[in-house]
């Protein structure tokens, strides 16, 4: 029920924010823009900080649920690691370096002002940029051909519209994004959302203090690994029934999938209810985090380039 639930509102969500970006008439965006406010980062940076207040409350409640039915970017890599075979997945110990590395690469980016560079590793401005670049064009161009056929039925109610692109420089940029995240999808599921994306960095640090998170009952797990093969994440060790905390999307797909109901989405064991344990995350991830913090208060606004 809970994957279930989760995949409608993520496929809502993702269909909304594409409309954003490919409405040329601008009809549907006063209706949509909460769509965009919804984002992390743009929230962040505009000022509107009870979204982000919220967005953090969500986190701690129920873990990364924004990653994986908000954020666009996020639903964009399901739908792309779908291409793969079914259940391929394997538990990886992940690179917290990397992830800390990519997370400060980001901050000294802007400071430095490569905007192309953080707006590319920014989630919705990624996502925008290939939606902008390569979905308007095919929507246009299909406007256009029922706009035509509709004119040579005597129906002139649907209009043509001018097929544009914003320049050559991010129509690149927007296929080389989608080609590696493409890449990282099929092979192995959210590895962009986990190594490269600054809002899954931080976003993964809270995961790992939410109240309500997949908790793996040892007593009843079979040590199967069929809930490590469904995870998009790569962040269940079925051998010791641990999970990488902050590397889970909540996407509730090992719930789904576990033969024996060995996982339940239970309150954390600290308040002793559930018996699951996890693997820990590296300090520096912790202090890299505090420093995104202070940085991001004084982050003007990302544009779409």
């Amino acid at each position: 029920m809970l994957r279930t639930s989760r995949i409608f509102l993520a496929a809502l969500c993702f269909a909304g924010s594409c409309l954003l970006f490919i409405d040329v008439s601008g009809m549907l965006r006063p209706k949509l823009a909460f769509l965009a406010k919804m984002q992390l980062v743009p929230a962040l940076l505009s000022g509107s900080f009870f979204i982000v207040a919220a967005l953090v409350a969500l986190t701690l409640l129920f873990g990364r649920v924004y990653c994986s039915t908000v954020c666009p970017l996020g639903v964009l890599q399901d739908m792309l690691s779908r291409l793969g075979k079914k259940q391929r997945f394997r538990f990886s110990k992940g690179y917290p370096w990397l992830r800390v590395g990519m997370l400060l690469v980001f901050f000294l980016a802007f400071l430095a002002g490569f905007s192309l560079l953080v707006s590319t590793l920014e989630p919705y401005s990624a996502f925008g940029r290939i939606a902008a670049s390569l979905l308007a064009p095919v929507w246009q161009s299909g406007s256009n051909i029922l706009a035509l056929a509709s004119e040579r039925a005597g129906n002139f109610i649907i209009g043509p519209t001018a097929v544009w692109q914003k320049g050559f420089s991010p129509f690149v940029v927007a296929v080389a994004t989608l080609g590696v995240i493409g890449v990282l999808a099929v092979r192995s599921g959210r590895t962009w959302c986990n190594t490269l994306c600054p809002v899954g960095t931080c976003l993964g640090f809270l995961h790992r203090f939410a109240l309500f998170q997949p908790r793996i009952d040892p007593e009843k797990c079979a040590r199967c690994g069929i809930c490590a093969k469904g995870c998009k994440a790569s962040c269940i060790n079925a051998e010791n029934t641990a999970r990488d905390s902050s590397r889970c999307v909540a996407c509730f797909n090992c719930m789904a999938n576990c033969p024996k109901q060995a996982i339940s989405y239970a309150p954390s064991q600290r308040i002793g209810l559930s018996t699951v344990r996890e693997t820990a995350g590296p300090d520096l991830a912790r202090r890299a985090f505090f420093m995104a913090g202070l940085t991001m208060a004084n982050l003007p606004a990302i544009a779409v380039a």
